[in-house]
């Protein structure tokens, strides 16, 4: 029956480019591709616990690596695609090792950092346009791009279905819960740490991929936009992390909202994920999916036991 479910789900949002209008179809690229990066983090955040602040570093990697493909080597856009998901591939496998052994906060500013050191590399970079950017060839295709989006998405929740019930993410989870405790285990965490990464990394390289080739000009605080990681992060927490459609729904729900505040009060809008951080972290940390089976099982008291139970 879920599955099923599932399916109509996709089949449904499949229809849309065909039903909707050219504004709802570009509002849905974006919708897709913010879901697409809250699941990527999902892999690294969500099962592993390691609070990532980096993975925007990924998708910077995978627009520069589509825009040098399509812009200077002139090859096509698929190519240009592997071409990014290989460069975040190897951005996370060689960092993941050292950056991995930090942990908490340590981690989180460590990964932080990463996204203006790239910036950095990027704009003194003769091939990358510098400080300029690139422009790609131009391609009015929007129903294309919003089902290279669709798929992606359905790509990466199918990673992550996998992942939560595979030896792999019981592995993850191991770490999550007490890394100590699954070394002792015999779970070789840092090859599991790194694997995750790289897992989050190509997705997030395809998704900047599509945008790159869909707004047909990059730069590099565009592409290295530390907001946007923020942005996925708290998708994320707010759908559930470490479930499987958590970081979908969440995505979805905060992008509709903040459609709807930004046509009517942009201030409003500027100020709403902080507002949702505060709530979401206070009063449900498990995300929404956790939040409609604590209200049936608990009531109103569910808000006030997550209070209690993580000492805020």
């Amino acid at each position: 029956m879920r599955r099923l479910a599932l399916a109509a789900a996709v089949a449904l949002l499949a229809s849309v480019p065909w039903m909707g209008n050219e504004t709802l179809v570009e509002f849905g690229i974006n919708a897709l591709l913010l879901a697409t990066l809250a699941q990527a983090w999902n892999v690294i955040g969500g099962f592993t616990g390691y609070a990532s602040f980096g993975n925007s570093v990924f998708y910077g990697l995978g627009t520069y690596g589509t825009a040098i493909a399509m812009a200077q080597l002139h090859l096509p856009f698929a190519a240009g695609l592997g071409l990014g998901a290989a460069m975040a591939a190897a951005c996370a496998l060689v960092l993941g090792v050292p950056i991995l052994r930090l942990r908490g906060p340590y981690f989180a500013i460590a990964t932080l950092g990463l996204s203006a050191a790239m910036a950095a590399i990027f704009s003194n970079l003769e091939i990358a346009g510098k400080n300029i950017g690139l422009i790609l060839p131009l391609f009015r295709g929007e129903r294309l791009f919003y089902e290279l989006s669709l798929a992606l998405l359905v790509a990466t929740t199918a990673t992550v279905a996998w992942v939560a019930s595979s030896r792999f993410g019981a592995g993850l989870v191991a770490i999550r819960e007490n890394e100590e405790a699954a070394q002792v285990m015999g779970v070789d965490t840092t090859r599991y740490k790194v694997a995750a990464l790289a897992i989050a990394a190509v997705f997030s390289a395809v998704a900047g991929g599509i945008h790159a080739y869909w707004i047909t000009f990059i730069d590099p605080a565009s592409a290295f936009d530390s907001t946007l990681n923020v942005k996925m992060v708290i998708m994320a927490v707010f759908g559930g992390p470490g479930t499987v459609l958590g970081p979908v729904v969440g995505a979805f729900t905060l992008s509709a909202v903040s459609e709807l505040l930004a046509s009517r009060l942009s201030t409003v809008a500027a100020g709403f994920y902080g507002l949702v951080v505060v709530l979401a972290v206070v009063f449900m940390p498990r995300g929404l999916l956790d939040l409609g089976r604590g209200l049936r099982r608990d009531g109103w008291r569910y808000f006030a036991q997550n209070v209690r139970r993580y000492r805020l």
